[in-house]
């Protein structure tokens, strides 16, 4: 995680930071992000993380982002934007250019979970997804948010076009696969696992 602050130099840079890359990343990767650090000794890189409900409310993501860099562009050597399009509509990929930070290419997180070039060539159009984290915060992020914990008659009308749900496992979970099952069954969908890793992250995050 980011260090506490510390005298700046003249040139801007605390000394502390000097070769670091600070990521800045949806909430609803952070534990992924952590493992792949620690996973490949990657001591340069720190996290700081928006809100994962931003998720809910994409327009506030292009702004949040925004706010984050400029608060930590001058103690960093670099930044890296751990977020897709994410509902932005290329707003976040037009601002990240106009700020001269790099951010991880797809659509959304599914894509580049799943690799973003495999995700489209599959054309699934009638797919519901899940994560790792989706599975282990359904309720808050889906169930409650569409007010299906209120109103379970929205269900069909929701979902009434999709015709499965397709679980991307970061890890290899029993608990989380009952999990999807059980949300597949919820949302009245046929279930579909597949092992995606970490997609295109990891390779993203290594040649930082």
């Amino acid at each position: 995680m980011i260090p506490s602050d510390e005298t700046l130099t003249e040139t801007g840079i605390d000394p502390a930071r000097r070769g670091r890359i600070l990521l800045i990343a949806c909430g609803a990767l952070a534990r992924e992000i952590l493992d792949l650090k620690a996973a490949n000794g990657w001591n340069h890189l720190d996290l700081t993380c928006l809100p994962a409900k931003y998720h809910l409310w994409p327009e506030k993501i292009t702004e949040a982002v925004t706010e984050a860099v400029a608060k930590h562009r001058d103690t960093y050597d670099g930044i890296f934007v751990v977020y897709a399009d994410c509902g932005t509509g290329g707003g976040l990929q037009a601002r990240c250019d106009e700020l001269g930070v790099e951010m991880i290419q797809g659509p959304h997180c599914y894509s580049f979970f799943e690799g973003n070039d495999t995700f489209a060539a599959r054309e699934e159009f009638t797919a519901f997804y899940l994560t790792d984290f989706l599975v282990r915060q359904f309720d808050a992020f889906v169930w409650k948010p569409m007010g299906l914990d209120r109103h379970p008659e929205l269900r069909d009308m929701y979902f009434g076009n999709y015709e499965k749900l397709v679980y991307q496992a970061q890890t290899e979970d029993s608990t989380l696969d009952a999990k999807a099952r059980e949300c597949a069954s919820r949302l009245g969908l046929a279930y579909e696992r597949r092992f995606t890793g970490y997609g295109d992250l990891e390779p993203a995050l290594s040649r930082l």
